[in-house]
Parts: structure tokens; C-alpha cells; sequence
């Protein structure tokens, strides 16, 4: 089936996601990029929350590859999207114990009906650590114009 009648309105990365009373999503740690002390990184858990437009019937993945893209390091399983006339859904898709081994530009895609759909970039970067300096009082280091 085409997806031409299907519209991703926005994906959002975050620590949790709870449904509340009235079917409310409560999304907890919001986040696009992550900085780390040091790579590889464990995340316990981590959310992909899609919120979708359109009509018909659809199934989704998200994946998240390795920087060059040439490693899946995580899939979901896929998920089918119905969608009335002008309708919308949410999906989430949990990722647990998700490792990324190096700093780098990670890529989320979204597949819809086994065709890659949308991309976007998850950067991790690593803290730099401050240097010793010889006296103790560089707390301020400084400026050279």
C-alpha cells in the first residue's frame, strides 16, 4: 500500500512514556541529542513516540542504526497504524537495555510498510573532561583573542 495518505507529524525521543486518564501520553525526559561521560552508553530505557496523520492501514518499525548505517543496533517490532479518514494515532515504541557503543550519529529510521519512511539523527557526544591544571586556581581559564 502507498503512503501518500500518511503524514508523520513528529517523532520524539524521551526516558518514558505513561498514559494517563483521558488517554493522555505524559512524556518524561524529553530529549534529541545525548552527552555522555564517556561512550559506550547503556540506556535502561528509552522511548520513540510517533504521532501519525493520514488514512488507511499501515505497519511501522523504527530502528536505530550504527553511524556508518551498515549495523541495525535496535529494532522494534512492527506496529499496525489504522487511521480513519483525516484520523491521527500514536505509537511508542520501547527500546530497553539499548547500547550505543561509540560517540557518534546515530540514525532513527521509520519504516512503513518495510520502506524506509523518515530519518533523523541521534547525536552522542562526550563530555569533555576538564584538564588538571598546575596551580589549582584555573577555575576560570583564560581567553586568547
Amino acid at each position: 500500500m502507498l503512503t501518500e495518505n500518511l503524514q508523520l507529524v513528529y517523532t520524539i525521543l524521551c526516558d518514558d512514556v505513561r498514559l494517563e486518564m483521558g488517554n493522555k501520553l505524559s512524556l518524561m525526559g524529553v530529549f534529541q541529542n545525548m552527552m555522555v561521560e564517556r561512550a559506550p552508553v547503556s540506556l535502561i530505557k528509552f522511548a520513540v513516540v510517533q504521532h501519525w496523520r493520514g488514512e488507511g492501514t499501515y505497519v511501522a518499525e523504527v530502528r536505530i542504526l550504527s553511524p556508518d548505517k551498515m549495523q541495525v543496533l535496535m529494532a522494534s517490532q512492527p506496529t499496525q497504524i489504522v487511521l480513519a479518514e483525516g484520523g491521527f494515532a500514536d505509537n511508542v515504541s520501547f527500546f530497553i537495555n539499548a547500547v550505543f557503543p561509540q560517540a557518534g550519529n546515530y540514525w532513527l529510521q521509520t519504516l512503513v510498510n518495510s520502506n524506509l519512511h523518515d530519518e533523523l539523527i541521534i547525536t552522542i557526544s562526550e563530555i569533555n573532561q576538564p584538564t588538571e591544571s598546575n596551580n589549582g586556581d584555573d577555575e576560570f581559564p583564560e581567553i586568547v583573542q
